[in-house]
């Protein structure tokens, strides 16, 4: 049974901190194991990580066929039926129609003291994409983050997509070639993330890593953040809906629970201003739990982590769901546009009834990587800017200089840098000379 909350009930706030503070991320103690898998990935290179890939995807490799061969990506994509294929590149397209809205433009102006100032974009040279493997295998995950990179002009672009005991997901070599990705290395875990930060004999180090990934990844994506940029630290997925008694409560029920089969640790949340929709929505989410495919996961998610909250009015409702800051958010109300006003915090927002959030996930267009963990109060989803580096311009003439070199030379002592002042102080000399 899910967790029941009325906002007028005495103990609502201190029943509320609690869910607020419950910690559904994964945290066995995989530190020290990932420290000593990236120590030995540094200091041995391709032979850590084929021992590595033996051990725990029971897959022998050689420096070889780290990768996959043209010949192979070309094998599995032939493979892919054709209405996957047809579902495939039609979410490409707009995943990529949407992201190339989003580059940016560089700017250069100059001031009234005659400095030339801006910025320029340009894109990081090498990004490394992390696909998760196995039974967590996602195709829609390539195209989200190997898109913007590419939209972005990122130069060189590769994949790590562990393949447990050699299965390989045809469609993420399908993602891949449509993302204009063709080199695609078949490891995983803590050593896939080490071998593109620090590089091997054979894989050469990106600049950023993205993708999801267990909680080894993870691990090892905070090891390596400074040597290369990382996107961020996904948690569990979460999905909140917001409703006013107008929706129908077996669609709720389905996309509370699309999150909730992802996994035990995810989250799904009702805010609802009317007690019936509440009702209604749990009797919905139960009879569906009974044949759903997963309904052993999506039932213990449920369970343990769903929330159900009667609200005062829609206005409170917002202001809850500003607090949970959901990955994605629902307003699955009469008039969306105007609630979308009263609502600041939120990764991802499908507006109205005929949105549901599984069409983000897979061929709406925006990206699906998006901040959790209540992290959306000051991160945003993954986007082009992600691989792409701002760079400031500054051009002084000889009297813009004169403007403001003074006080640059008086802030430059107050701080006792002198070569800082001499520096300027050097050039203004040179004018009054």
């Amino acid at each position: 049974m899910p967790h029941i909350l009325d906002t007028a009930d005495a103990d609502f706030e201190t029943r509320l901190s609690a869910l607020l503070g419950m910690k559904r991320e994964e945290s066995p103690d995989v530190d020290a194991t990932v420290a000593a898998i990236i120590d030995d990935v540094r200091q041995r290179g391709d032979a850590a990580v084929i021992e590595l890939t033996a051990k725990f995807d029971r897959l022998d490799l050689t420096p070889d066929t780290l990768a996959f061969s043209a010949a192979e990506i070309d094998a599995a994509c032939a493979a892919v039926p054709l209405a996957e294929r047809a579902a495939l590149e039609l979410a490409a397209a707009r995943i990529r129609a949407y992201h190339e809205r989003q580059r940016p433009e560089d700017a250069r102006w100059t001031d009234a003291t005659g400095a030339s100032l801006g910025w320029r974009w340009t894109p990081v040279s090498a990004a490394g994409l992390y696909v998760p493997g196995g039974l967590a295998s996602y195709p829609s995950s390539v195209l989200m983050n190997a898109i913007p990179a590419q939209v972005a002009g990122v130069e060189r672009l590769v994949i790590c997509a562990p393949t447990p005991d050699g299965a390989v997901n045809p469609l993420v070599l399908l993602a891949a070639r449509l993302s204009g990705v063709e080199t695609v290395y078949r490891i995983g875990g803590a050593q896939a993330i080490a071998a593109m930060a620090h590089g091997t004999q054979t894989i050469a180090p990106v600049d950023k890593i993205t993708g999801p990934g267990n909680a080894f990844v993870a691990a090892a994506k905070r090891r390596v953040f400074g040597k290369v940029g990382i996107d961020m630290i996904a948690g569990p997925s979460e999905i909140l809906v917001i409703g006013d008694g107008t929706g129908d409560p077996d669609w709720i029920a389905l996309d509370l629970l699309s999150q909730a089969e992802h996994d035990e640790s995810a989250q799904s949340i009702l805010i609802t201003t009317a007690q019936s929709e509440a009702d209604a929505v749990r009797a919905a989410v139960d009879r569906h739990l009974t044949v759903l495919e997963r309904r052993g996961i999506a039932g213990s998610s449920w369970r343990d982590n769903g929330i159900v909250i009667l609200a005062r009015d829609l206005g409170q409702a917002a202001a809850l769901s500003d607090r949970f800051a959901p990955e994605h958010l629902e307003l699955c109300v009469d008039d969306p546009e105007s609630l979308l006003t009263r609502v600041t915090h939120a990764g991802a927002i499908f507006l109205g009834h005929w949105t549901p959030e599984a069409i983000g996930d897979y061929i709406g267009g925006p990206n699906h990587v998006l901040p959790t963990a209540r992290s959306a109060r000051f991160s945003s989803g993954l986007n082009v800017l992600d691989f792409m580096k701002r760079t400031t311009l500054t051009r002084m003439t000889p009297e813009a200089l004169a403007a403001i070199g003074p006080a640059a030379e008086t802030l430059a002592i107050s701080e006792s840098l002198q070569a800082h002042g001499l520096s300027v102080r050097a050039r203004l000399d040179k004018l009054n000379s």
